[in-house]
């Protein structure tokens, strides 16, 4: 009895197995430290010298890009703007609005150019109408404002012909084709001054108009 009680007692092996186990693993898994986040503080760690240059680095260079690209993209517009402009200059329509396209459209412009119109000496008579208006003299006063009377009055006369004969070819040469806002194109063309008109006119005054606009 007393030798057993001397004799010192074997841990079990398979205790032994675990505890090993235990603590190996809890030695090899880190322990996460709890991040401290002070009172007001922003709730994330400070970044270093290096991070905040890199990060003011890539700032700049967003900056710059962001520029580039707009100055880019108004080049391409005013070069697109400029094709626009040299096309309705050259008569090609692809480059019309739409208002402007079709055959009939064309043969509005053609025959409101080839005529001659009273709107075109109307910056002149006014110019004439001011400067006579403007010398004191109770005649040449008056005289203004009859030339100035008179030709309002001619504008007036003429683009009630000009409606009238323009509508009257239309129905002759397009007889199928709607004629809505064909008298608005036609007068607000001809109360421009010719080398104001856009798309350019491509005729001159008193030329010969084809029959066949369709081709």
């Amino acid at each position: 009895m007393t030798d057993d009680l001397r004799r010192p007692q074997q841990p079990n092996p398979s205790v032994v197995r675990k505890a090993r186990s235990v603590f190996k693993r809890t030695k090899s898994e880190p322990v996460e430290q709890p991040v401290v986040v002070k009172p007001g503080g922003k709730g994330r760690p400070t970044p270093t010298r290096k991070e905040a240059e890199a990060a003011a680095r890539a700032r700049a260079k967003a900056a710059v890009d962001k520029k580039a690209q707009t100055r880019k993209q108004r080049e391409l517009r005013a070069e697109q703007s400029r094709k626009i402009r040299q096309g309705m200059k050259e008569g090609d329509e692809r480059y019309f609005l739409p208002r402007d396209r079709g055959p009939m459209r064309r043969f509005i412009r053609d025959y409101v150019d080839a005529r001659f119109s009273i709107v075109e000496m109307v910056i002149p008579l006014m110019i004439i109408g001011l400067l006579l208006g403007y010398t004191g003299s109770s005649a040449l006063v008056q005289a203004s404002s009859l030339i100035l009377l008179a030709t309002v009055l001619f504008v007036v006369t003429d683009m009630f012909v000009l409606r009238f004969r323009i509508r009257r070819e239309l129905k002759r040469r397009f007889p199928e084709e709607s004629y809505k806002g064909t008298t608005y194109y036609a007068l607000t063309r001809a109360m421009q001054m010719k080398f104001m008109r856009m798309p350019k006119a491509r005729v001159k005054i008193g030329q010969a108009l084809p029959e066949d606009y369709h081709r």
